[in-house]
């Protein structure tokens, strides 16, 4: 039942790459039908205004990415001295495993979620 489970995370994690490669071309389509209609409404469209909100979030994302990524390398450390104090005794590995798994984990979610959010303000 875990083996399963762990494929099925796998194949999810290798499908989302290939779900986005056909959201640009719909990105750019709706991008240009909302111009479209801006220009007709007597507005402009790609006029820069953003681009201090872009400046905003890219920087807090930035700055909380860091401290997370600070975090999860203490964490990591913290799991390998647990590892090495364990001393076989099979709780203890299994904590030290668990907490390094939620590290690593804990840096999958902030690199993913660095991409994303740089994905889309680059759409913006």
């Amino acid at each position: 039942m875990r083996k399963s489970a762990q494929v099925v995370a796998m194949l999810s994690l290798l499908a989302v790459p290939l779900l986005t490669i056909s959201m640009p071309v719909a990105a750019q389509s709706a991008q240009s039908e909302i111009c479209s209609g801006l220009g007709q409404a007597g507005g402009n469209c790609g006029s820069g205004q953003g681009t201090a909100l872009n400046h905003t979030l890219s920087f807090a994302l930035s700055t909380l990415s860091l401290v997370a990524g600070i975090a999860a390398v203490i964490m990591i450390i913290v799991a390998g001295l647990k590892f090495i104090t364990a001393q076989g005794d099979a709780s203890s590995v299994a904590s030290a495993r668990s907490s390094l798994i939620y590290a690593l984990v804990g840096l999958v979610v902030v690199a993913l979620a660095q991409a994303i959010v740089h994905f889309v303000l680059g759409k913006v």
